[in-house]
């Protein structure tokens, strides 16, 4: 069922005052996670070679599910991939996100940023009705052309590994809703990260991978969203132990 006009509009609305803002948003946003937080990520020039080319390659409609350790994953995800001014002039991979809303838009300074800076709060364990209309605006808006993060997980690893228990079931069914959408799975992790935190510690650098795919089932419904969550899940552990192999035989 397709969104009410009134809703496309402001979703329009928000990604267009998003976009026009962008050129301040953005590099501000990287000034932050490069400069005073001093941040790295390693081998960044073959990571957004890797990336642009899935960007030529594929016109398909794209959801990036990373890992989960730090409230700031979804920024260094999106520097990680882009670089700044790429993401200025390709706005469409500047990718919309979920945070939490108690976390992110409970006072109206936030609320405010967050909504110029293309993000949905979401209350997580909130009122189904509520959830719903959320994964719908992300549903349009991929579907469109966009981009959006979704979590793997419902909330940070407290276990600094992937916990299949706390998958996110969400992702399956927004990517299920879309004809031949595709996973981005990212891996991402820094170099001092031992499990979860609320931001990485000044100074870390970031190791990243990534694989994209599309998940298939032979079930419908909510097992087939299911399905697909799960093997967004399995992508995400195989790179994680690709990730702990290297740092066995650095």
């Amino acid at each position: 069922m397709s969104l009410p006009a009134r809703t496309r509009f402001s979703l329009f609305a928000q990604r267009e005052v998003g976009r026009l803002w962008s050129v301040v948003w953005v590099p501000a946003s990287v000034f932050v996670l490069s400069v005073i937080m001093r941040y790295r990520i390693r081998d960044v020039r073959d990571l957004r070679r890797r990336f642009r080319t899935l960007v030529k390659e594929t016109d398909k409609p794209i959801v990036i599910c990373p890992n989960h350790l730090t409230m700031v994953d979804s920024a260094l995800v999106a520097w990680a991939l882009g670089g700044p001014w790429w993401l200025v002039f390709h706005y469409r991979w500047v990718p919309w996100n979920l945070p939490e809303y108690h976390n992110f838009a409970s006072v109206w300074v936030s609320r405010v940023a967050a909504w110029a800076t293309k993000c949905i709060p979401i209350v997580r364990g909130g009122e189904r009705d509520q959830v719903s209309k959320v994964l719908k605006r992300i549903q349009h808006v991929v579907s469109r052309g966009d981009t959006a993060i979704i979590f793997a997980e419902g909330g940070r690893s407290r276990t600094g590994r992937i916990q299949m228990e706390t998958i996110a079931h969400g992702m399956g069914r927004i990517i299920n809703s879309i004809p031949d959408c595709h996973a981005l799975c990212v891996y991402l992790r820094g170099d001092r990260q031992d499990r979860w935190s609320t931001i990485p510690k000044r100074g870390d650098s970031f190791y990243v991978d990534f694989e994209v795919f599309r998940p298939e089932s032979e079930n419908s419904g909510m097992r087939r969203s299911r399905d697909f969550a799960v093997q967004i899940a399995d992508r995400l552990v195989q790179l994680e132990e690709k990730y702990f192999a290297r740092q066995a035989t650095a």
